[in-house]
């Protein structure tokens, strides 16, 4: 068995060697592609690949196609949109992420930059702080957990809002559950999205949930810029001088933000959620484990397609 790693931006060295001795002491071959500046060379990498691990690099319909022995694709980080996930379900693909990984990394970058903002970018006026401020999670899974644990330890009031978790773990946790999208904007001034893109999802935090949050608001997305409704952002920043957003995730109109709401928005050079040391070698370990889990006795847990 063949397990490619195609990685355009590639994991530390630690990584790969840790990603190197799960695989070979499984008795597999492992193949890498680092720093590729063409589709062209992944599309030969994957021809006769049984494995593949990817970070940000798109498995669209083409690359499906030309991997004729392709049986697992694991994304080592949580999002997964790309992964054409009809494409490999119709090839009878397994597609898998690595949920949890990450999410302390993305938790101390999102607590980092409410502090960057709160300090009002640390340019020598006076800011506010953290403790005794209500933070509200919008999607209560492994990186709304970790952000709720280290938003304690700041002083925070934390309440969260999703569907899919019931009332009595987020009590448990010292997380006050709310009922709707709507109470949850309404009631905290600083809130976190951790949503992923979905049709349900994309522009979902428009002009009418954002204009109900408290006076002094800052919204933090370390989710996916879709959710965002980007032009209805600048209309609510337009009526509200008090109104920060903040995101890893550069939006599209990112340059008519940064002009006309200086000192109130902030974007990160590139998606940084999962940009740490830990959380690169935590991600591309368990890709690594989780093929090997998948081809050797059909363990399949975090299958996404």
């Amino acid at each position: 068995m063949k397990v490619l790693v195609a990685t355009d931006k590639p994991f530390a060295a630690v990584a790969v060697n840790g990603i190197r001795q799960v695989v070979e002491a499984a008795g597999f071959e492992l193949a890498l592609l680092e720093k590729y500046t063409e589709k062209a060379q992944l599309l030969d990498a994957v021809k006769d690949a049984n494995a593949i691990i990817i970070r940000s690099d798109i498995i669209d319909a083409e690359v499906v196609e030309a991997a004729k022995n392709l049986k697992i694709v694991v994304r080592a980080g949580a999002g997964y949109d790309n992964i054409d996930l009809a494409a490999c379900t119709a090839k009878g693909i397994v597609a898998m992420n690595t949920p949890g990984q990450n999410a302390n990394a993305v938790a101390e970058l999102a607590l980092g930059m409410m502090v960057f903002m709160a300090r009002n970018q640390y340019n020598g006026t006076s800011g506010t702080e953290l403790m005794g401020k209500k933070l509200g999670i919008h999607a209560y899974g492994n990186v709304g957990r970790n952000i709720a644990r280290v938003a304690k330890g700041f002083g925070m009031e934390v309440c969260a809002f999703d569907a899919y978790v019931k009332p009595e773990v987020m009590q448990a946790e010292g997380v006050t559950p709310v009922a709707s999208v709507e109470e949850l904007y309404s009631s905290c001034q600083y809130l976190s999205i951790n949503i992923p893109a979905t049709p349900e999802t994309k522009k979902s935090i428009n002009h009418a949930l954002l204009t109900k949050m408290p006076k002094g608001a800052m919204l933090v997305n370390t989710a996916r810029k879709e959710v965002i409704n980007e032009e209805e952002l600048v209309k609510v920043m337009e009526e509200r001088p008090d109104f920060k957003y903040v995101s890893d995730i550069a939006p599209d109109n990112k340059a008519e933000l940064l002009e006309k709401f200086e000192g109130r928005v902030f974007f990160t050079p590139k998606k940084m959620g999962a940009q740490t040391a830990e959380a690169n070698i935590n991600a591309g370990i368990a890709a690594a484990k989780q093929i090997v889990g998948f081809l050797k006795d059909g363990v399949d847990r975090f299958r996404v397609n």
